[in-house]
């Protein structure tokens, strides 16, 4: 979807977050906003509640610890909550065991969370808070790879880089205040406010290459293969061009930290003091079967598609678009692309339960509203209030609704109120309505899986296990870090996408 076209509705003062953040980056890429700290304790892995360390690492800045454990819940609830798959939590639990005593820091406290997100993404907060999605899991093809993006973190402790942020409470209090004062949202809440956080928070360029550095040889010592870090890389790299990928990440780590082939270059050097790839154990194996299973792509949680349907299970909500849109669930949104110039956004917003909804959509947020149009509807049992605005180069039609106390909205767009448009936006917001049993019954998970590779298989041939999915031999080739026609180990497992 363009990211043009939505700000033209909207009025510059007013922008409401739910809108704003269309326009946000969806998250960072791997290794991209990395924030530690220093001292002692332990490690455990996140899977319920606050997910804070057990201690308050003595040494640490102060304002560190009260960050990281104001910043957690926020964080992990921006990236859909947290994921609990027990074999990869374990696994968690070794790698950084093992990294700490390579970097000297057997006794540093650490709390790794697991993020429900198909993102690959991995960062840290103050305070000893560690971050990985399910996407980078997904991505990474041996313990060594995870090593790699574990022990880069780690780096940034050694390396004492958090010292050189001693301002970093006062820039996240100025962004609170700018968020509450300037743009009236609320700090606590706003998922864009999270992301300018890290973004604020992040280690310069010259920083992340050092830690790039640091990590490979904190890995090596670790008895990790100290070339899967320039592997990953690479790996990351091909990946950030397929399919929406890069179109929901916005300012990935590819654009705001150093040149991914120069990132590799020096990631190449430093693991050649350990000698030439191949000399060290690498742990496939052990790897694979860890991850055997962990969801892939969007969480079910969070909504899911089928066909033209969007359904939220939890939400207990479903709707339907025309045939001509493809639908995608983002972060803060579902949209739909239609190849004749029309798009369609759905989400929600905070409307006072004393405001009506006709209100609502005369208050100011909309650029262009024809007052006159605004009217009352009700589908499916369902209290709506629908209008039509125009800006110089767009017709919009906008219906807020109120389903369970809580205020969504459709925002449909196209280049003229054409017959076709006002159909489609008005089937669109009819077919709202509860969720039923066959609705949930329709939902399909996509998870993980193994395959073991054959005497005469190769790439191409293992890739006909996902030929029933939308590109599947090539996101199989990207998951396995593969090329078309490459060979593969008789016996070894490789990653396939399942839907079940």
């Amino acid at each position: 979807m363009s990211k043009t076209l939505w700000p033209q509705l909207l009025k510059s003062k007013t922008v409401p977050k739910t809108m704003r953040a269309l326009v946000l980056a969806s998250g960072i890429f791997a290794l991209s906003a990395c924030s530690t700290f220093l001292g002692p304790s332990n490690i455990s892995v996140s899977q319920t509640g606050v997910g804070q360390p057990q201690a308050v690492p003595s040494g640490t800045l102060p304002s560190d610890a009260v960050i990281g454990r104001r910043e957690h819940p926020i964080i992990v609830a921006s990236y859909g909550g947290e994921y609990s798959h027990r074999r990869t939590e374990i696994m968690l639990e070794q790698v950084v065991s093992r990294l700490l005593v390579a970097a000297q820091q057997p006794k540093t406290s650490f709390r790794i969370t697991i993020l429900n997100s198909p993102q690959v993404n991995a960062f840290a907060l103050p305070g000893g808070f560690i971050y990985v999605t399910r996407g980078i899991l997904a991505l990474a093809n041996d313990t060594s790879e995870l090593a790699a993006v574990l022990s880069h973190e780690i780096a940034h402790v050694t390396l004492r880089h958090a010292r050189a942020r001693t301002s970093r409470a006062a820039t996240s209090q100025l962004v609170d205040r700018v968020i509450t004062g300037v743009l009236g949202g609320n700090a606590q809440t706003d998922q864009g406010v999270a992301r300018s956080r890290l973004s604020l928070a992040a280690f310069s360029q010259g920083q992340e290459l050092s830690a790039d550095e640091e990590g490979v040889l904190i890995a090596g010592r670790a008895g990790y293969d100290p070339h899967a870090a320039a592997r990953f890389l690479a790996a990351m790299n091909r990946y950030a061009s397929f399919g929406t990928v890069a179109e929901t990440q916005g300012d990935d780590f590819l654009s705001t930290h150093p040149s991914t082939p120069n990132r590799i270059q020096r990631a190449e050097e430093a693991a050649s003091s350990f000698g030439a790839p191949g000399l060290v154990e690498v742990d496939r194996a052990g790897y694979m079967a860890a991850i055997d299973g962990i969801l892939f792509g969007d969480s079910p949680e969070q909504g899911a598609i089928v066909g033209q349907r969007f359904i939220h299970p939890d939400l207990k909500f479903t709707f339907s678009v025309p045939e001509r849109f493809e639908l995608q669930n983002l972060r803060d949104a579902v949209v739909g692309v239609a190849g004749d110039g029309e798009a369609v956004r759905f989400d929600s917003a905070e409307v006072p339960r004393s405001m009506d909804l006709e209100d609502y959509l005369k208050s100011g947020w909309i650029a262009g509203l024809d007052a006159r149009s605004v009217k009352r509807e009700r589908h499916n049992g369902v209290e709506m209030a629908s209008g039509i605005a125009k800006t110089e180069q767009w017709a919009f039609r906008v219906t807020a609704l109120r389903f369970q106390g809580k205020v969504y909205r459709f925002i449909f767009a196209a280049r003229s109120q054409s017959p076709q448009f006002k159909a489609g936006a008005s089937s669109t917001i009819s077919s709202f309505r509860q969720t039923k049993a066959s609705d949930l019954r329709a939902i399909r998970q996509v998870t993980v899986r193994l395959v073991v590779a054959g005497p005469g298989d190769n790439a191409d041939t293992l890739a006909q296990n996902m030929s029933n999915l939308p590109n599947g031999k090539t996101l199989f080739l990207l998951l396995n870090n593969l090329l078309s026609g490459d060979p593969v180990v008789a016996g070894q497992s490789y990653k396939i996408v399942q839907v079940r």
